[in-house]
């Protein structure tokens, strides 16, 4: 059973900690190997930046929790809920390995060419084990979802997050981490500032 204590910390401290460690659904298992961190109200990159809205509640505890969304209208993208109830933080799924349950998840992702490709990237992460929008606010530590935090902590390298500017710019916001040299982490993209006339 998911030890709730191992989440009520800061998503800047829960990111690295959660590489190596699984998520089951469904009968499909994963190895997190990419995560990203947000800090809620204190970081401009998140959706909680603004405060508490409908939207939003789920990232605002209990932790242990998923907070699903939405990513430009048509990915389904996951974060696991972290920190104390109360305070909004989150650390979304990037990447994983897929260690169990594989031809399900080769069935739900079969354009993927490898099976290296089948959850990198957030969007196919959740398609790959199976996660809706629906699934918003469920608890990780039982029933269909089990979240296990791995048993020695994983080396990790990091750095900006993918797509995602605010004040100070990506660099200012090096909470993207992953294992380096997992065939499964998905490429690096840079945000891209927009002009304004």
């Amino acid at each position: 059973m998911l030890d709730l204590g191992f989440l009520d910390r800061p998503s800047v401290e829960v990111a690295p900690a959660l590489l190596g460690g699984l998520l089951t659904v469904d009968g499909v298992t994963l190895r997190i190997t990419e995560v990203e961190a947000y800090l809620g109200e204190a970081d401009p990159g998140s959706h909680a930046f603004r405060g508490l809205t409908p939207r939003t509640a789920v990232m605002y505890g209990p932790p242990g929790r998923l907070y699903t969304y939405f990513s430009y209208g048509m990915h389904v993208c996951a974060n696991v809920v972290c920190s104390p109830a109360g305070t909004a933080s989150g650390v979304l799924l990037r990447a994983g390995d897929i260690v169990d349950g594989i031809a399900l998840a080769r069935w739900r992702r079969s354009t993927s060419r490898t099976d290296a490709d089948l959850a990198r990237g957030p969007a196919r992460l959740c398609v790959a084990l199976g996660i809706t929008l629906v699934d918003g606010g469920a608890g990780l530590g039982s029933g269909r979802f089990r979240l296990e935090p791995p048993a020695e902590p994983s080396l990790f390298s990091s750095g900006p997050r993918t797509g995602v500017s605010g004040s100070g710019g990506s660099e200012a916001y090096p909470w993207r981490f992953w294992i380096p040299g997992d065939p499964t982490v998905s490429p690096y993209k840079p945000s891209v500032s927009k002009k304004h006339a």
